[in-house]
């Protein structure tokens, strides 16, 4: 069979450039996808428990592009859901306030910071006098940096940014990313923010939710076009071959449009050196409870050698009691080994440097489109993948 087009990868970028090349450009379209499945990382499934899980790490929707917004609704129904994150500091923190501990005697608040989270950490009646100071200083309803408040002359606003630094950002930082608190860029650091209100939600986009049947049936759906073939369990790099400025699939020349979303260094078989990454090991476990926490996301941002424990029955909804599955999230470094997976560009000059060369063999192909993550080697949300893929798409048809 002949395409038009061909696009490496079945997650985001992929799918819903495909989509859209299909169905309004009418290309006739090939994806090829490395894993057994659709959805790339936001792929999801039920474990042997009968719970639906992220096999890959929680993916929670969000996004102010009511275009993005607008277009992924054809292919899901939504959930209403807004996504909660708390923090949970260990027992033996001296700051903690007894009443504010859980049942295991740790201390935890809502992130990012805000008031709640104060008189959490200082005390009810302490937290709520350091609130007022806030609002007395700053708007009301805003959010200011911790960075705002270290340059702050009152000394107890300006203690308020170094108790969020220690016990919010640093130590999970220094997990996420391996890095020791010299190494951790302090721009930032100067952008993590206090919310001057009660409002607990982790994000703050018009349009949040969670596909109500799950990532794997929107995918899908999205896929599902009469123009689009989808071959799963496929390394789309033996197939490909990148010559003289060239395209050639299965040996012969490919003169259509060509959307690549993996590794921009692999797919120039790493001729510069590895892009470096940080990967995650996650530690799924199914117990014989209802819930295992009270937050879809619990982030140990000072103990312990996971960054955070998601329990997947608080995102999706399911209705399934006397059993749950929560699942631990270690952060390491990729070092290329057979199973594991590049999930985070670590962005610096040097990085970025070296993504430029490969960014430079690619411009040597006019077909040619890196896109997504690992192909731009940048860190993006969900939505603004989909909003690319939609915008490069667009320019093709």
């Amino acid at each position: 069979m002949t395409y038009d087009a061909l696009i490496v990868g079945a997650g985001y970028a992929g799918a819903v450039a495909a989509r859209r090349l299909a169905e309004d450009g009418n290309q006739k379209v090939l994806v090829l996808e490395r894993r057994p499945h659709v959805g790339g990382n936001a792929y999801d499934c039920l474990d042997q428990a009968g719970v639906l899980i992220h096999q890959y790490g929680p993916h929670i929707f969000h996004t102010n592009d009511k275009r993005v917004f607008d277009y992924l609704s054809r292919f899901t129904k939504w959930r209403r859901y807004q996504h909660r994150v708390v923090a949970s500091l260990p027992r033996d923190n001296p700051e903690a306030v007894p009443a504010r501990r859980d049942a295991d005697g740790r201390l935890s608040f809502p992130v990012p910071f805000n008031l709640d989270s104060m008189e959490a950490a200082f005390g009810a009646e302490e937290g709520a006098r350091l609130g007022v100071k806030l609002l007395d200083a700053y708007p009301a309803q805003s959010q200011v940096t911790i960075l705002e408040l270290r340059r702050n002359s009152d000394p107890e606003i300006a203690a308020i940014a170094g108790y969020v630094y220690e016990h919010v950002f640093v130590h999970y930082t220094m997990k996420q990313w391996g890095q020791t608190p010299e190494e951790i860029d302090p721009a930032t650091t100067a952008r993590v923010p206090v919310r001057l209100s009660r409002d607990d939600r982790y994000f703050m986009d018009a349009y949040q939710g969670m596909p109500l049947e799950g990532y794997t049936p929107m995918f899908e759906r999205m896929l599902d076009h009469p123009n689009i073939t989808v071959e799963t369990g496929v390394d789309a790099l033996e197939r490909l071959d990148l010559a003289d400025s060239a395209v050639k699939l299965d040996g012969e020349a490919f003169c259509g449009p060509v959307i690549y979303t993996g590794q921009a260094d692999e797919l120039f078989g790493f001729r510069f050196g590895p892009l470096p990454y940080r990967t995650l090991d996650f530690g799924f476990e199914t117990l014989p409870q209802d819930y295992f926490q009270s937050h879809g996301t619990v982030n140990y941002t000072v103990d312990g050698d996971y960054t955070r424990i998601t329990e997947f029955k608080h995102l999706t909804g399911q209705e399934k009691p006397g059993v749950t599955t929560i699942m631990k999230e270690y952060s390491r470094s990729y070092t290329g080994a057979d199973g594991e997976i590049p999930y985070y560009a670590i962005i610096n000059p040097d990085n970025n440097a070296l993504y430029a060369k490969y960014k430079a063999e690619a411009d040597q192909y006019p077909s040619l489109h890196l896109l997504g993550r690992l192909a731009e080697y940048k860190y993006y949300n969900m939505d603004a993948i989909a909003a690319r893929a939609l915008a490069l798409a667009d320019s093709m048809i």
